[in-house]
């Protein structure tokens, strides 16, 4: 799609270029200057923000990661059914003694 954007203006798309930006960027600069400007900003986010604003994002993130969790087809267990089937092992092992 971008390729036919450009075609028809002959001008690079936003996306273009910000793809060509980060490449760019990447093969300039190490681990460290990315990890510098993820300080810088992750001050200035709490600088601007308050405690209730964590506690959004962080709500939001624990319940799209629940969904991930749900919706993973790759076998594994999630931790609260691995809880579940524990515990009723247990109550099994307590009812056999």
């Amino acid at each position: 799609m971008a390729n036919n954007d450009r075609e028809k203006n002959g001008k690079m798309t936003v996306e273009e270029a910000g793809r060509k930006g980060g490449e760019a960027t990447a093969e300039t600069h190490g681990k460290e200057f990315y990890q510098e400007i993820g300080r810088k900003g992750g001050e200035a986010t709490a600088e601007n923000h308050d405690k209730e604003f964590y506690q959004e994002i962080g709500e939001k993130g624990g319940n799209a990661r629940a969904e991930q969790r749900d919706d993973d087809s790759d076998g594994k267990m999630s931790r609260e059914e691995a809880g579940r089937k524990g515990g009723e092992a247990r109550a099994r092992q307590r009812d056999d003694d």
